[in-house]
């Protein structure tokens, strides 16, 4: 046999190897790593669009621009108890099911002014405990996420230390003099 066709015959098998790991991944897994949480990609969209609902793009970044559902799930995996973590997967299911029932469409498929109104029933109260256990969880990240995400913290808001900046050459004005003496 030609060792040329053998080692060429060999590479393509390797390279093949190598390629198949990726072609088999599940395209419907989360895009983050995450340990204890199970979340498909469906329920991570539907996560980034419930996120920019809560902060809408303007004339800065929305919450899904800043990746603020990606910040949520990696606090939620990492740093919240299993019971919590379960209460927040078991609500995400119910918030999609409520979500279903009221407009019968998924988050994704709403329009904006049908998400506006879960939104604002949910702010109410009106929905399920699953569900507003799950929307205290992802509504308390998200405010996290932005207020220490880059954009806040060096574009729209001026950070100093504490106490404050020091001024060497701070103006003192002369005290008067007193005639007690």
């Amino acid at each position: 046999m030609n060792r040329r066709t053998a080692v060429k015959g060999l590479l393509i098998f390797t390279g093949g190897l190598m390629l198949v790991p990726s072609c088999m991944m599940e395209s419907s897994k989360a895009s983050i790593k995450l340990k204890h949480l199970s979340v498909s990609g469906e329920e991570e969209k539907m996560l980034a669009e419930l996120v920019e609902t809560l902060i809408p793009t303007t004339d800065t970044a929305g919450g899904k621009a800043l990746g603020l559902h990606k910040f949520t799930l990696k606090m939620v995996d990492d740093l919240f108890s299993p019971e919590d973590q379960k209460a927040f997967t078991e609500g995400m299911d119910a918030f999609q099911k409520h979500t279903k029932k009221q407009t019968g469409n998924t988050f994704v498929e709403a329009t904006p002014q049908q998400r506006q109104e879960i939104i604002a029933a949910v702010n109410a109260g009106k929905a399920p405990e699953e569900v507003l256990a799950f929307y205290k969880i992802l509504k308390d990240q998200t405010i996290r996420g932005y207020l220490n995400s880059e954009l806040v913290m060096t574009k729209l808001r001026k950070y100093e230390l504490v106490p404050s900046r020091y001024l060497a050459y701070y103006p003192v004005k002369a005290a008067k003099a007193s005639n007690n003496g």
